[in-house]
């Protein structure tokens, strides 16, 4: 006869956690704000390609970022610089952010008048895949430098975004990557994943996600 307890404690957390996001996504939709979770690794592009994207939404949907990091705040800088309504979030170590973190935020930001509120997650292709944050959809970066084998790599990742944007295709002649069997990889993880090239430094692509992100929130608030 055992003498002790054994506790399933990350079974717990994510149980906890899940139900937290359904609350809070229950909130969104009652408030009629869109939160996307964009998620990638340090260096993918996400600012630069949030950047590019507000540029193309600004003047139809009010948007509000969050943006997520261990420290520093160089990233809500370069957002702010676009006019959208921005905050920083720091969080102590944690390596992503969950349900209530994320709910700290979207209070923190303020959303009154925000249609389309964004997290940027922190950089990591492994936590923030663990965790539901709330967000009505999941969206992710990958560059071309990664290689095209990360959705072996990181499976979970790729099984739970509904928008991949391959970033940096720019230099794809420079690096050993194919497109084609990368797209085939992660479609095999989830054959309803969108796959967008883009190229967040020229804009290129850019605009078949900004149209992606309108047609989702415009969706989200009827």
């Amino acid at each position: 006869m055992k003498e002790y307890r054994v506790l399933e404690i990350k079974q717990s957390v994510f149980e906890d956690n899940n139900k937290q996001a359904g609350l809070l996504r229950q909130k969104l939709k009652e408030e009629k704000i869109f939160l996307l979770n964009l998620m990638s690794s340090p260096g993918a592009g996400k600012t630069t390609t949030l950047t590019r994207t507000i540029e193309l939404l600004k003047d139809k949907l009010r948007i509000g970022v969050m943006e997520a990091d261990i420290d520093s705040d160089v990233d809500a800088a370069a957002i702010a610089k676009t006019g959208a309504k921005v905050i920083q979030l720091h969080t102590g170590g944690m390596c992503h952010l969950d349900a209530d973190m994320t709910k700290q935020g979207l209070e923190g930001l303020g959303t009154e008048e925000v249609d389309l509120a964004i997290l940027e997650n922190v950089g990591n292709l492994v936590c923030p895949a663990e965790f539901d944050t709330g967000s009505v959809k999941n969206a992710m970066i990958l560059s071309v430098p990664e290689g095209d084998d990360k959705p072996l790599k990181y499976p979970l990742m790729f099984s739970i975004c509904d928008v991949l944007l391959i970033n940096k295709i720019d230099v794809m002649p420079y690096f050993d990557f194919d497109l084609q069997v990368c797209i085939e990889r992660a479609k095999k993880l989830n054959p309803d994943i969108q796959v967008i090239p883009v190229c967040a430094k020229t804009g290129e692509g850019i605009k078949d996600f900004a149209d992606w992100l309108y047609n989702e929130t415009k969706k989200w608030r009827s």
